[in-house]
């Protein structure tokens, strides 16, 4: 052999020799000093057991409890476990038979296999759980209770907006967002559960339970020295105000629509209600599950959050917006007037007005008052075919733009799921509705709030919002803060967003025009003793399909105002369907709720309105009929009118 190979001899030889080293004294390390891993390794005498944190609790903007965590138990099965057990008194207990006990075990190793724990029977009554608890010495090989916490809601209030909490689907598991969980967990599935899962969760503990050869436990694996506590999850601190929640849901039994109030300042939403409201108590607890199959199966919809979700033409309480774009482009001054004498002409088309008597569109802030639908319709026209834009098509175009910088026509970012951003028709559709032969009289009920236009009822809150602040908002949000949390997570709900260079001038316009609305026009219901308040009715036309024909329906109530007119402290819009003009329903409802925020209290002269507020329904009668929702809610000790108005009114 070379003298060259003698070095590159030695050399493999010492690395071979150190590797030898390194490997021995880590299999002497595993086996003599660290117990850890021989322990958890000895699969009969271990067992380890996930410990549930505790659910992050939610605050009103008054740091009051609006849920909190409770706890009940779910039964455990380890199928390889399972020995020599009385299964004739399990079932007795469970009050099951032993074909459908034979059919959990199988979806328990279909689940999760034969030697991993799952679900038996969730969330047990405390009835069951007790018999349980006192025979489960009867049951110890392969069957354990569980402790599970789970959700309830003291004020019976703010469903749609919390949401709710289940059991995680198979179909969820197999997503890489849902990789740290596993089969039994319960996971946000709805609402700001969902939204701030990551948040609420917490973080689970383990723990390694040591049992003898007859499968009893005999204490913790080395004193608990590998167990791992559970980490709670962090609070929200919202910025809805419960009582105002709570006061509009009552006020809007038996109807279907939403109430939207939103703090101008912060775009803190105060209260978000859905008609026809359930109690969320309905989806905690071991009946969540029917109960669940019952509400998606109502026919009033139930789950679907009016608020966010639903879309109407606004009606007149789409004027302002009419009128801040033509006082913006210069094209009238507040002092414009339009000769109207009780309907819009021009187009070939008669659209009515309420009023017909002169000079009830004299000026802008007459008009407002009147909601002149002549006058409206006049600007919009104005609007699109102004020469500037050299066609119709780029007037809409640029009308289009601003109704996007009013919000309207897109999502604005709530953070709870399933926002629908309405609809704002771009010239794109209209050019394939009208087959590209279309002018400004083809739309011209938009300026009137009909028409290709759709928004929800938080949209038209925030709209609100932005009027009260002369041309800004915040996005609209529900949580205000987290506990101990330093993230970015809530960055962009602080972030003043500006509608532009709409002059202070044309929002004081409009502003004292829907301060006319409240004071002398068709918004009168809603005034606020030492209260300046700024609203606007309307009454939204409503097509639906009777015996497979679209026909007219009975009109939607909508109403939208904000208060104080300076400094405002609450924006708001309410929608009730099939209840007729705004003053009917939905000028009342708002005037309550806006008195209740502003004043916490309700005077006296409001009880008769009140009364006729939770007495009345508004529901389809053949809705009404086949709904559940009454039923349902009188499970969990829904209150009579009288027993609210004495609440109200002492």
């Amino acid at each position: 052999m070379s003298v060259y190979h003698q070095p590159r001899k030695r050399v493999i030889i010492l690395i071979i020799t150190a590797l030898v080293l390194i490997i021995t004294a880590r299999l002497l390390f595993l086996q003599v000093i660290e117990k850890k891993y021989v322990r958890l390794a000895d699969a009969n005498a271990v067992v380890r057991k996930i410990v549930y944190p505790s659910r992050g609790i939610i605050f009103d903007r008054q740091n009051r409890s609006i849920l909190s965590n409770d706890i009940l138990y779910d039964l455990v099965v380890t199928p390889a476990a399972v020995k020599k057990i009385d299964t004739a008194y399990l079932c007795n207990i469970l009050q099951i038979d032993k074909t459908e006990f034979r059919s959990r075990i199988a979806d328990a190793i279909k689940k999760n296999g034969r030697v991993r724990p799952s679900v038996f029977a969730g969330l047990l009554s405390a009835t069951t759980y007790s018999r349980l608890q006192e025979s489960m010495y009867l049951f110890q090989s392969g069957f354990e209770l569980v402790p599970r916490p789970i959700r309830s809601y003291p004020y019976k209030a703010a469903a749609n907006i919390l949401g709710y909490i289940g059991e995680i689907s198979p179909a969820m598991l197999k997503m890489s967002a849902y990789q740290d969980y596993q089969s039994g967990d319960y996971i946000g599935l709805t609402g700001l559960e969902k939204t701030y899962e990551a948040v609420l969760m917490g973080q689970r503990g383990t723990q390694y339970i040591l049992k003898d050869n007859l499968n009893r436990p005999q204490g913790a694996l080395e004193n608990g020295e590998f167990d791992t506590a559970a980490i709670a999850g962090k609070n929200l601190r919202l910025s809805l105000d419960i009582e105002l929640q709570v006061l509009g849901e009552r006020l809007m039994r038996n109807k279907v629509g939403s109430i939207v109030a939103i703090d101008p300042q912060t775009g803190g939403i105060l209260a978000m209600v859905s008609g026809p409201v359930f109690d969320p108590n309905l989806l905690a607890g071991s009946s969540r599950t029917r109960n669940v199959g019952k509400l998606f199966s109502d026919p009033t919809e139930p789950f679907l959050n009016r608020g966010i979700q639903a879309t109407y033409q606004p009606g007149s309480a789409m004027k302002p917006l009419t009128a801040l774009v033509a006082l913006d482009e210069g094209l009238i001054t507040p002092g414009f007037g339009y000769p109207c004498h009780g309907a819009y002409t021009s187009c070939g088309h008669v659209v009515k007005c309420l009023h017909s008597e002169a000079g009830h569109a004299a000026n802008l802030r007459v008009a407002m008052a009147h909601s002149c639908n002549a006058y409206f319709i006049h600007l919009y026209r104005m609007e699109v075919d102004a020469d500037k834009w050299g066609g119709v098509k780029k007037g809409h175009t640029k009308w289009r733009e601003y109704m996007t910088r009013f919000g309207l026509g897109h999502k604005l970012g709530i953070d709870i799921p399933g926002e629908n951003g309405g609809i704002v028709a771009d010239t794109t559709v209209l050019n394939r509705l009208y087959r590209g032969q279309w002018n400004s009289c083809s739309e011209l009920y938009v300026g009137m709030g009909q028409g290709q236009v759709a928004v929800t009822p938080l949209q038209m809150a925030n709209v609100m919002c932005m009027i009260a602040n002369r041309g800004y908002y915040y996005l609209p949000h529900l949580v205000q803060s987290i506990d101990n949390d330093h993230s970015d997570l809530l960055k962009k709900y602080k972030e003043k967003h500006a509608i532009g260079n709409v002059s202070d001038t044309a929002y004081h316009s409009v502003i004292y025009g829907m301060e006319d609305v409240i004071e002398h026009g068709t918004g009168r219901g809603a005034q606020i003793a030492g209260i300046a308040v700024c609203g606007k009715t309307g009454t939204a036309q409503n097509r639906g399909r009777v015996n497979g024909k679209v026909v007219d329906l009975e009109d939607h109530s909508v109403f939208v105002a904000f208060a104080p007119r300076d400094n405002p402290r609450i924006a708001i819009a309410v929608i009730v369907e099939n209840a007729g003009t705004g003053a009917r329903f939905a000028v009342p409802i708002a005037n309550l709720m806006m008195e209740k925020y502003l004043k916490d209290t309700l005077p006296a002269s409001k009880m008769a309105i009140m009364q006729r507020m939770l007495e009345s329904s508004t529901i389809p009668a053949e809705k009404q009929l086949n709904s559940k929702i009454d039923s349902l809610n009188t499970t969990t000790g829904a209150l009579t009118a009288a027993d609210i108005l004495k609440q109200y009114f002492h």
